[in-house]
């Protein structure tokens, strides 16, 4: 499980594959979260806007899920990470509503505590989905993509 969770907008893939070693720091909009698998977030969010649904997909499910995140340097044995958002995930974050994002940050957040992410309280998710929408708006607006970084 990753430690710390870095979703930032950058311009292109080689402008967020050159975070990979220190992280995306304060030169970039966003969202910092902790103890989350982005990977499979990122799956289970895309996967609740193709296919909407308040229940919690099983863990199978996510895992087979389709388009999986791309990674945009390779990955080596330490443990770091940098994912490319997948361009409709982003498309359809910039355009969720208050109530879809409110619905999905449930969905997450029950998945997450039954995996044993117990410590959460139930808006920690919901406040780390509404600023990787906003950062989808920014986006879609300004070009560029959301991007993973993690370790």
């Amino acid at each position: 499980m990753a430690h710390e969770i870095v979703i930032f907008l950058a311009p292109d893939d080689e402008t967020a594959a050159a975070t990979r070693l220190r992280g995306p720091g304060k030169g970039f909009e966003s969202v910092t979260c902790r103890f989350i698998e982005p990977d499979t977030a990122i799956a289970e969010w895309d996967m609740y806007f193709e296919e909407p649904s308040a229940e919690v997909p099983p863990p199978e499910r996510i895992y087979a899920w389709r388009p999986w995140p791309e990674w945009v340097t390779a990955p080596l044995n330490d443990g770091i990470e940098v994912f490319a958002v997948p361009q409709r995930l982003t498309r359809a974050l910039a355009d969720a509503t208050s109530a879809e994002l409110e619905e999905l940050a449930a969905r997450w957040t029950a998945r997450v505590r039954s995996e044993g992410g117990g410590d959460l309280t139930d808006g920690d998710l919901l406040v780390v989905l509404l600023g990787v929408a906003r950062l989808a708006v920014f986006a879609v607006d300004l070009g560029g993509g959301l991007y993973s970084w993690s370790f």
